[in-house]
């Protein structure tokens, strides 16, 4: 028979832990983000099994927003938003480059408003050619 798990993590995987904490809606999502370089832990590249520790930094780079935060508190168990808040702490860095990224507006000049349909080829070739070939 199995025991209960107490709310005391001492160990907890990397994946679980980024599930545990919001920044991915399931933990496949997690583990791909952290396989394809997305996650990085103290500024390496990691497995998604690594066990995460209280104090390391943690970069997160995804498709909406790019983060990094400092690991205060470890836990298996995904909970409400509140809760998954105070496991991590985002670092001042953190704070500072994405303000500066809301106020310059880095990161939208690809954006287009919601139901304009999808681009001309006009337009297309415009945003491969100021984005570097790189869109969608």
């Amino acid at each position: 028979m199995r025991e209960p798990e107490d709310n005391t993590d001492t160990k907890c995987r990397l994946d679980k832990w980024l599930w545990a904490a919001r920044f991915f809606k399931t933990r496949s999502l997690a583990t791909a983000a952290i396989e394809t370089g997305k996650v990085h832990v103290d500024g390496d590249r990691i497995k998604p099994a690594k066990e995460v520790h209280i104090g390391q930094i943690i970069h997160i780079r995804n498709r909406d927003f790019e983060i990094e935060v400092a690991v205060i508190a470890l836990s298996n168990i995904r909970r409400g938003a509140p809760d998954a808040a105070l496991l991590y702490a985002e670092t001042q860095a953190s704070i500072a480059k994405r303000e500066n990224a809301k106020a310059t507006g880095d990161g939208e000049h690809a954006l287009r408003d919601r139901g304009a349909g999808r681009p001309t080829k006009r337009q297309l070739r415009d945003i491969k050619k100021f984005t570097g070939g790189t869109y969608g």
